[in-house]
């Protein structure tokens, strides 16, 4: 019985620990905002600041397989489900506060800015083709989709360079850092060509 329950402890806290870890970007971002010090302009730096953890995470997401192969570390990949959720929610909020804060819900200027913007026309697109991959992200999904499930999950190839895009259209000016994180998902990308390669 003893050996039951550690043995469940010992499954579970691992997830539930990056779960914690993964909040506390969102924390902080409500500590800052408490405490009035979200820059000069709070929803610049809100969007941003969402946007770009969302970006890593998406990143980090993409590294699982790449690192479980190379270090022989089968675990890994039990985190990569929480991961892509938590790249969808922070993705979902850098939308809404640009859809609430900037926008004040103007769902006519948000189609405009889709149709006339083409950073915002990718970013969105990329969080259009996110939503599914959270939605059937449970085991039942997983079932119920069988072999199409696998294909279906594929589109984060798609997602990571649409977001990688987005970023580098959205700065113009001092692109070091978005083409940083795109030569990052350039790399993983090119890994599972060299591997699928083979």
């Amino acid at each position: 019985m003893l050996q039951d329950a550690v043995s469940r402890f010992n499954q579970r806290f691992p997830k539930v620990a990056l779960i914690i870890l993964l909040t506390l970007p969102f924390a902080n971002l409500v500590y800052l905002g408490l405490h009035d010090d979200l820059s000069a302009d709070p929803v610049e730096y809100v969007l941003h600041y969402t946007g770009i953890w969302a970006l890593r995470l998406l990143l980090l997401t993409l590294a699982i397989t790449p690192l479980r192969q190379l270090f022989g570390a089968p675990v890994l990949i039990r985190f990569r489900r929480i991961l892509g959720i938590a790249t969808w929610v922070y993705a979902t909020l850098h939308f809404a506060v640009y859809l609430s804060l900037d926008l004040q819900f103007d769902f006519a200027h948000l189609w405009q800015d889709i149709l006339k913007r083409p950073y915002i026309t990718v970013g969105f697109l990329a969080w259009l083709l996110m939503t599914p991959l959270a939605l059937t992200s449970s085991n039942r999904a997983v079932r119920a989709l069988g072999r199409r499930w696998k294909k279906l999950h594929r589109l984060i190839y798609l997602i990571t360079l649409l977001a990688c895009l987005h970023f580098i259209w959205l700065v113009k000016a001092d692109l070091f850092e978005p083409l940083i994180y795109t030569a990052i998902a350039l790399l993983l990308l090119f890994y599972r060509l060299v591997k699928a390669s083979r």
